[in-house]
């Protein structure tokens, strides 16, 4: 087991590693064999306060640092990660039940958008801008807001932190971190280590490891954040955006999804039978733009129902260091439970199962279910595992009707032959991104990430990210003498 567990069990805070000071711990659980991994005692509110303070005085210095410079902690970044690989897999296997081809498939995104923050330092563009005034000169600065909070899941820890904490860094900002209570060494401590092995100065980045029955809001309504990035449940989420509201804070929101992958019936029905079961499955589907419904053109129903479900019977459920498995555990019993309760809710509402897997401690293996009723609640909740719903429609008028009955709207795709078909159903959905003739779940860098409705406030990646987590400022000059009257 990675060292990492015992040396990493601490905040990190002003550069130092150190414990808390709260008067209990938070127990770090292996959720394949509940192997105790780690106690870390939790910080309290003045951990907090310390954090943000700490980070606040570094960003001063960094903010003035030339960008060019900046960028050179992101590449040692890449290149710590590139040395401790194997470290990191065994860290995001036994931390929160990723299979190795998942850790692998984070650990690529982690690269991806690390690349990006050593472009993205350089980004900031001023600008001049005409004034009807004679003489003004109008200057358009890009400045950090200063520190950013970021708070990450539990599900991609270490890609969802870094995604935040590095585009915040490159562009000036400090931050402080607060990892998912089920995962604070992959989503906190490690990526602290990281940072620190590749020479950021100590300060500008502070990882609290906690939890809100101890600190409240602190974390969010703290006067040093002017920028809260978090990741998670709508419900959370819709929380946070008050509290930040409240605080005349920015909040950028990255929430959860009831994706659809549909299939029309001029698909290549193999093709999309391997796009739905990624889609749905990656990551025991615990994924916010995970597909939850499979849409299916009634004229090709049978067919896909069939290879789709052959397909989904030959996954390989288990211990996720056994390369060949597929779907590992959920993060957690409540998890578990959650979803067996959804599968019986919909038998009990009179959807058929074609599959019915079982749960056994944390391991919930796939469930098929159809017939699920129109009107049922379950086809318009995020669920976050192991379980699909198959939905027939009749035409392309019904599919958009039956996709966009849903208060989310993150992620979404759909199969046929023709492509421009396929953009201007894409067009037609309530979504922040959709994808033609392949799977539901997508990242890149430059393309901007984020949802419309409960899925989300704001977008990450690229451009966008640049107007997350930096701000304007208008300098003017008065060249020769201002007439004023009076």
């Amino acid at each position: 087991m990675s060292s990492y567990f015992t040396d990493l069990a601490q905040q990190y805070i002003d550069g130092e590693w150190r414990p808390g000071t709260g008067s209990w711990d938070i127990i770090d659980f292996n959720p394949y064999d509940g192997e105790k991994l780690a106690s870390i005692t939790i910080a309290t509110v003045d951990e907090v306060d310390d954090a943000y303070r700490a980070a606040e005085r570094a960003q001063k210095k960094w903010g003035a640092t030339n960008a060019y410079a900046r960028r050179a902690v992101f590449e040692k970044a890449l290149a710590v990660i590139d040395e401790r690989e194997e470290e990191i897999t065994e860290v995001i296997i036994a931390e929160l039940g990723g299979t190795r081809l998942k850790a692998a498939f984070e650990l690529h995104l982690v690269r991806e958008f690390l690349r990006e923050s050593v472009q993205l330092a350089l980004r900031p563009e001023g600008k001049i801008i005409p004034s009807p005034v004679d003489g003004k000169e109008n200057r358009l600065y890009r400045v950090p807001v200063g520190v950013v909070g970021v708070i990450s899941p539990f599900n991609f820890p270490f890609l969802l932190s870094v995604k935040s904490v590095a585009p915040a860094l490159a562009l000036g900002n400090g931050v402080v971190l607060k990892p998912h209570q089920n995962t604070p060494i992959a989503g906190g401590s490690l990526v602290a280590k990281v940072f620190e092995e590749a020479g950021l100065p100590g300060g500008l980045l502070n990882v609290v490891i906690t939890d809100i029955a101890e600190i409240g809001d602190a974390f969010i309504e703290h006067p040093v954040p002017k920028v809260i990035s978090f990741t998670g449940s709508d419900k959370v989420g819709r929380h946070v955006a008050t509290v930040c509201a409240a605080n005349f804070k920015r909040s950028v929101l990255e929430l959860g999804g009831n994706s659809a992958l549909v299939v029309l019936e001029d698909a290549d029905i193999d093709y999309a039978v391997d796009a739905a079961v990624f889609s749905r499955f990656v990551h025991q589907g615990q994924v916010c733009m995970a597909a939850n419904r499979v849409l299916v053109d009634r004229s090709i129903e049978a067919e896909f129902t069939e290879k789709f479900v052959a397909k989904v019977e030959k996954l390989k459920t288990g211990d996720p260091r056994d390369p060949q498995t597929v779907i590992g555990p959920v993060i957690n019993s409540s998890q578990a439970d959650a979803l067996s309760g959804v599968v019986e809710q919909a038998i009990t509402e009179g959807a058929t199962a074609l599959l019915h897997g079982t749960t056994t401690d944390n391991m919930v293996e796939p469930s098929v279910l159809t017939g699920v009723p129109a009107d049922s609640d379950l086809l318009r909740q995020e669920v976050f595992g192991p379980v699909v719903f198959l939905v027939p429609f009749d035409g392309e008028e019904e599919a958009v009707r039956i996709v966009n009955d849903t208060p989310y709207g993150l992620s979404g795709a759909v199969h046929t032959a023709d492509i421009e078909r396929g953009v201007n159903f894409a067009k037609q959905i309530d979504t922040g991104m959709f994808h033609v003739n392949d799977g539901t779940v997508h990242d890149e860098p430059l393309v901007p990430f984020g949802g419309e409705k409960h899925s989300g406030i704001g977008r990450l990646n690229g451009e966008t990210t640049v107007d997350s987590f930096t701000t304007t400022k208008w300098i003017s000059v008065q060249h020769g003498r201002s007439r004023f009257p009076f």
